[in-house]
């Protein structure tokens, strides 16, 4: 399968980042978004990010000026029916991502692939309510995506070999590593990293320790780069609080329960960095903690 053009479904912080390693990548990419504002952030942030690169003699300014001229964008979600690789990045929740792929697939060519960037649900499902299941793969990518050098490829029951060995020839075409994951809730990395998350904020919930020394304590203690709650607030606490719901309804142990702060904040808009409020208020110069 030679893919050549890419789709990719959200404007948002995955969706832009996805768009960015691609045009990179020489791909011809189609950002589509149901918000034009969106689109238009989106475009201005990937040449922010990339004029970053530039300075830092990451790429040239001939790469970064080929790879913006590589990305288009549109409302429309039938226009990406012609891309050879669709890649939904839309928001974590599975009612949203199964409509999208309703209205999509009357549009897609024949041999086109089709890929959701899902952090945790279930790739078998959302394939199978699709025209193409043994064309279809989980393609998981890291946040931020152009510094992040891993990418989850999860199979469903029904994908097929070439479409697998078409998205690894993809992943190191990225000059990324691509992980294998089987279709369990959350695959591997947020199998791991969200119970961790969900503890740090038991742990504050139960007062063993307040948001600094908990996120100092493991920087310095166990030599993370980030605390577990500033992570959180970095990738989005109705992210987080999706994840460990579909974990607790999908493997049914009690260990997944989301925290009730988690769901405290998160039923109170404070969703982290994106509404400049979450474990940390951003709305300074720096950010302060909120317990």
């Amino acid at each position: 399968m030679d893919i050549q053009s890419v789709g990719v479904i959200g404007a948002g912080q995955m969706g832009n980042g996805i768009a960015h390693v691609f045009a990179l990548a020489g791909y011809d990419v189609v950002i589509n978004d149901i918000s034009e504002d969106n689109l238009a952030a989106a475009v201005a942030l990937i040449g922010k990010n990339m004029d970053r690169q530039v300075s830092r003699e990451k790429i040239s300014q001939a790469d970064r000026d080929g790879a913006m001229g590589r990305i288009s964008t549109t409302l429309s979600l039938p226009e990406l029916g012609q891309t050879d690789l669709v890649i939904e990045a839309a928001t974590e929740r599975e009612e949203i991502k199964v409509s999208i792929f309703k209205e999509l697939v009357p549009h897609l060519k024949p041999e086109t692939i089709l890929t959701s960037n899902t952090s945790s649900i279930s790739i078998t499902r959302l394939a199978s309510g699709t025209d193409r299941p043994e064309k279809f793969m989980g393609f998981h990518f890291m946040n931020p995506v152009p510094v992040m050098q891993l990418v989850e490829l999860i199979r469903g029951i029904a994908t097929d070999e070439p479409t697998y060995k078409a998205l690894l020839t993809v992943v190191e075409k990225l000059g990324k590593t691509a992980a294998s994951a089987e279709d369990f809730p959350a695959f591997i990395v947020n199998r791991i990293l969200m119970p961790m998350i969900n503890e740090a904020v038991y742990t504050l919930y139960e007062g063993v320790g307040n948001v600094s020394s908990i996120d100092s304590a493991m920087k310095l203690g166990t030599n993370h780069p980030m605390g577990p709650l500033e992570l959180a607030d970095f990738i989005g606490l109705d992210t987080c609080l999706a994840i460990m719901n579909v974990l607790h309804d999908g493997l049914a142990d009690t260990k997944y329960r989301p925290c009730p702060l988690l769901t405290k904040y998160v039923e109170a808009g404070w969703l982290g960095r994106k509404t400049g409020r979450g474990f940390y208020d951003y709305r300074g110069e720096t950010p302060v903690p909120t317990r």
